[in-house]
């Protein structure tokens, strides 16, 4: 697993609190663990002149571990735009190579019933041995973004690495593929039973976009 240096880390997190999207509270997360610290990547991804410097420097990092994807992958809704700004960041880098497929996989009911499956609709789809890069906005457990790496292997298509902005467990997530983020952060996320938040009385505020 790879992140930024600290010039560029720093440059990353200070882009985030300069737009509000470090948010302080008692939050839940789509992994339903609590915390006290929530990243909201969409204050910064609305700023295409941001999220373009963000997506650049994932691209650099990207470039140096020869991770060069065909298409690029996110799990709606967080990772929305965020795809988009990646594969115009690698378009803009390698101009010789053909062009980059920005997708958005779509969480959907699954025969289990599973609500926050995965699939890609739209009439748009991967070619078999494409080669992938699955992008996510934050990662917590890397639940989302493991069930996307499962359905790029399902499709027949090979997932090369994973991309995240915000990677909140201290790098303790293995996808077994590169993890290349930004910014690594170690906060402190907590079942509803061991949650000191919720022991003193708060209730929590579920800000993300996951059923469920």
């Amino acid at each position: 697993m790879t992140s930024l240096n600290t010039a560029d880390a720093q440059s990353a997190e200070q882009m985030l609190k300069s737009v509000g999207a470090w948010l302080t509270g008692h939050f839940l997360f789509t992994s339903g663990l609590h915390g006290s610290d929530y990243i909201q990547c969409q204050r910064i991804l609305q700023y295409p002149r941001y999220g373009l410097i963000l997506a650049q420097q994932l691209v650099d990092q990207l470039i140096q571990l020869d991770l060069v994807p065909d298409a690029v992958v996110g799990p709606a809704l967080g990772a929305i735009h965020w795809e988009l700004l990646v594969a115009a960041a690698l378009d803009k880098t390698l101009p010789e190579r053909p062009p980059v497929k920005a997708i958005f996989a779509e969480r959907v009911t699954d025969d289990s019933g599973d609500q926050n499956a995965f699939a890609i609709r739209r009439g748009l789809e991967l070619a078999a041995g494409e080669k992938v890069l699955v992008v996510e906005d934050v990662t917590t457990t890397g639940a989302s973004a493991r069930k996307v790496v499962d359905l790029v292997r399902r499709s027949g298509a090979q997932p090369i690495g994973v991309g995240a902005i915000v990677d909140r467990s201290g790098s303790t997530i293995d996808f077994g593929i590169p993890f290349v983020k930004l910014l690594t952060l170690n906060l402190p996320a907590y079942k509803e039973s061991e949650c000191p938040m919720c022991q003193s009385g708060t209730k929590p505020v579920k800000p993300g976009s996951s059923k469920g």
